[in-house]
């Protein structure tokens, strides 16, 4: 008998506490805007920040709320303005940053490379591929040119280079697997 006071105790606080959470969360319940989301949905979400934002999703609500311009995506091209003009209503536009990364794709030097991971842990769209203290190497189809790892490579061995075709948003597969990871 000694037992079932301090049991019940603890389960009516555990209940009240419940109660009082699932209070909070439907009173603080974010309400998404469906224009963020086919914003967001039409960005390539490779979260590379060369739009000035640290992601897709925060750059798809500041050109909702009007703070950004529909031109700022290198991954996403001219086609990404126009798909994002399209949605917007909007008349197109030139790219306004990165046009000359656009044609650009990261590639390791096998010589210098110490296999040190800096530049994997760096890439947002994980075309980096290589294990510890082994060569790396670039996978051309995912690569972005947003540079984001060439600033950690301690022995400078990442280098942008002319890539033969525009990049594309990988295929919907891939893509699935990269917006998990969101």
């Amino acid at each position: 008998m000694s037992l079932l006071l301090p049991l019940g105790t603890f389960a009516l606080l555990a209940l009240a506490l419940g109660f009082a959470l699932a209070l909070a969360a439907m009173r603080l319940r974010r309400q998404d805007d469906p224009v963020v989301e086919a914003i967001d949905a039409v960005l390539p979400q490779t979260q590379c920040g060369q739009c000035g934002y640290p992601g897709c999703r925060p750059y798809a609500e500041a050109i909702a709320r009007g703070e950004a311009d529909i031109d700022r995506c290198p991954p996403g091209g001219e086609e990404g303005v126009r798909a994002l003009a399209r949605l917007l209503g909007r008349e197109p536009k030139p790219l306004a940053v990165g046009g000359s990364e656009q044609g650009l794709v990261a590639i390791v030097d096998e010589a210098r490379c110490i296999g040190c991971t800096l530049c994997i842990q760096a890439c947002p769209v994980d075309a980096i591929v290589g294990a510890p203290k082994r060569m790396h190497q670039v996978i051309v189809e995912l690569c972005t040119g947003c540079a984001l790892c060439l600033p950690p490579c301690p022995v400078d061995c990442i280098a942008l280079r002319p890539r033969a075709q525009p990049w594309r948003p990988p295929p919907p597969a891939i893509r699935g697997n990269l917006d998990a990871r969101r």
